[in-house]
């Protein structure tokens, strides 16, 4: 059985959460999502990613059809859950600087807030950056270099996509991978800590 997912035209995070609704609803075969957009197509391909399942992508004109066939693992199974369980600490960060106030000490703060995380234990899991935070992950920022040691340490680093695109930053990012509210609310939700700065 093959069912096809039109998802042109829609804003992140629908593809994702029309693409896991028609999952959810399939007991066996292949879902087929179409998507006109790279960050879709590889926002839906992490979501079958996650779910182990065997995923196909073709480019078609311009739009990418994603196949995804539900009760089959994928061969090549990415570690996508570095910490899975209980005990996920999750840091939300939603601005360039930190705290309220001079905005040159906003700057001095935050980089060394994130300086400091490279240095202590226990790391956290995740670093979300939404709104104005996801100008830390793009050219130009200071904190660039302690992100990116933060990310090989194992942290995974999430830029929100829809945060990027309005700030036209997509093509600026430096460090980590572009992501969508769908996975951004799933993250918050199941981790035990959650920081919001």
């Amino acid at each position: 059985m093959e069912v096809k997912i039109d998802c042109r035209g829609l804003d992140c995070p629908q593809p994702v959460i029309n693409t896991k609704k028609a999952l959810d609803n399939l007991k066996e075969g292949t879902i087929v999502t179409i998507v006109d957009n790279e960050v879709a197509k590889e926002n839906v391909r992490k979501l079958a990613n996650k779910l182990n399942a065997i995923t196909e992508i073709q480019e078609k004109s311009g739009e990418f059809h994603i196949s995804i066939t539900k009760g089959q693992v994928h061969k090549n199974q990415e570690a996508i859950d570095k910490h899975p369980g209980n005990g996920e600490l999750v840091i939300l960060i939603g601005n360039d600087k930190m705290g309220v106030g001079a905005n040159e000490l906003g700057d001095v703060l935050i980089k060394g807030y994130l300086y400091t995380l490279t240095e202590v234990d226990p790391k956290p899991n995740k670093l979300i950056f939404i709104n104005n935070g996801v100008k830390l992950n793009c050219k130009g920022s200071n904190s660039i270099e302690n992100i990116k040691k933060l990310e090989e340490m194992g942290v995974e680093i999430l830029s929100c996509g829809t945060c990027l695109d309005y700030y036209g930053l997509k093509d600026e990012l430096q460090v980590g991978s572009i992501s969508n509210m769908y996975t951004i609310a799933e993250s918050l939700n199941q981790a035990s800590k959650t920081v919001v700065l």
